[in-house]
């Protein structure tokens, strides 16, 4: 098993997650953060440390966010590793209004 960032970090990019990732498991990308499937230990830090709830258990990815397993995959190859906390990107939002964007 491995943990996956899905597209509620896309324009957001907390890094809240990366200082508490035990393994450095998150590359970062211009709008976003990816997670090796190769590095991570599936130890769950990560996902409490998301405000935006963009991370989720490879096998707990809703099914409208499945292809994000083989996105993070495929764009860690490209990124380096991110260990320190930085500022999310002018274009964050919180939850409530990537929710309210869904209609969810």
């Amino acid at each position: 098993m491995t943990y996956v960032v899905i597209e509620n970090c896309n324009n957001c990019k907390y890094t809240d997650c990366v200082e508490v990732c035990p393994v450095e498991a998150f590359h970062e990308g211009p709008t976003m953060l990816y997670i090796n499937p190769e590095t991570c230990i599936d130890c769950n830090a990560c996902v409490e440390e998301c405000p935006v709830e963009a991370i989720f258990a490879d096998v707990d990815v809703p099914a409208e966010w499945e292809e994000w397993t083989e996105i993070n995959a495929k764009e860690c190859e490209n990124y380096p590793v991110i260990t320190e906390a930085k500022e999310p990107l002018p274009t964050a939002k919180t939850l409530e209004e990537i929710n309210a964007e869904r209609g969810t």
